[in-house]
């Protein structure tokens, strides 16, 4: 496949945008990310120009000088089947615009756009975990959960485009409060921010490193820190990854039950966590899953992309035709 748009020269860039980051790279053919350009999220109370500002700047940073052949968008939120707009993102203040047009207008360049969790899921599928697979399943850990659903080879985008929304499936009646409005979604038990949310719950019950890491403050406490502290064996911080990979695998055995994948694929930052996550999850996914015992039990497994998967993806999705949202994933 050509590195440009046909007939246009320049470079493709992938944006992953979530609820903390903007992420930018230009991504070559085989799927390597060149050079890269962060920026953090200005958040969800802001006019949607200061999100938009921060997208721009850290694409034409991260091109470097050079002309744009293409940029594709990873957004966390509702992305429209059109592929023009984000209707809703529980953690940044899209609702409707035109996100698509306006980054056109701004960047002169073709720009795709589709869910952050779909553009992993191509990523993957074209260079990592899910490779091989004609059916399967990706989540999201992030600050909440993103998921796509591959047929086929396929990213199935549905009606509306915006299949895949597993972190807001309610699996608590009457549970936490989410940052979509709702309660007791998925994400609030299984995520970045389910993690931190357990660790300070539980550092009330035993000592643990993470005081020190915070300095006293629970309120500091981050990922990253818990990552950190259950890598030294300290026990708040293993015990707040085995409820959240708990409650990641009873999730993918609802999930498994409803589309019976071949494998499913956790990527995201909380991933990184590695078997400290996933052990428990596969644990979970085995033991509720319905009709474990006569089935072939799919492999969850880490995403093999890292944090870079979204961005990956959507540079992929922006060489591809445009098919609605994103682009259609061509099977090998």
């Amino acid at each position: 496949m050509s590195e440009r748009t046909p007939g246009v020269p320049g470079v493709v860039v992938g944006v992953d945008i979530g609820g903390t980051k903007v992420l930018a790279g230009v991504v070559e053919p085989d799927g390597t990310v060149t050079s890269t350009a962060l920026r953090t999220t200005p958040g969800r109370r802001v006019a949607t120009s200061q999100v938009e500002d921060a997208l721009v700047e850290a694409v034409l940073e991260a091109a470097v000088g050079r002309p744009l052949a293409a940029v594709g968008v990873a957004a966390a939120g509702f992305v429209d089947s059109a592929g023009e707009r984000v209707m809703f993102a529980p953690h940044l203040p899209w609702q409707g615009e035109p996100l698509r047009d306006l980054l056109e207008a701004r960047l002169g360049c073709r720009v795709v756009l589709d869910n952050d969790a779909n553009c992993a899921a191509v990523a993957e599928w074209t260079f990592g975990a899910a490779r091989g697979a004609g059916t399967a399943l990706m989540m999201t850990l992030g600050t909440g959960i993103g998921g796509a659903v591959l047929l086929g080879g396929r990213v199935l985008h549905g009606a509306n485009g915006m299949a895949g929304e597993f972190g807001h499936m309610q699996v608590v009646p009457q549970g936490r409060s989410c940052e979509c409005g709702r309660s007791g979604c998925w994400e609030q038990y299984s995520s970045g921010n389910a993690l931190v949310r357990d660790a300070r719950a539980l550092m009330a019950e035993q000592p643990s490193v993470l005081e020190e890491m915070c300095g006293g403050n629970p309120e500091r406490i981050t990922g990253p820190m818990v990552t950190a502290a259950a890598e030294e064996g300290d026990l708040v911080a293993r015990r707040a990854f085995a409820s959240v990979g708990d409650w990641l695998g009873v999730g993918a055995a609802n999930l498994v039950a409803a589309l019976d994948p071949e494998r499913v694929v956790i990527g995201g930052g909380v991933s990184a966590a590695g078997d400290k996550l996933l052990d428990p999850a596969r644990a979970a996914l085995a033991r509720t899953l319905v009709g474990a015992e006569h089935r072939t039990v799919p492999a969850l497994v880490a995403a093999h992309l890292g944090p870079a998967a979204g961005l990956v993806g959507a540079a992929q999705s922006a060489r591809l035709p445009r098919s609605g949202a994103g682009a259609e994933v061509p099977v090998a």
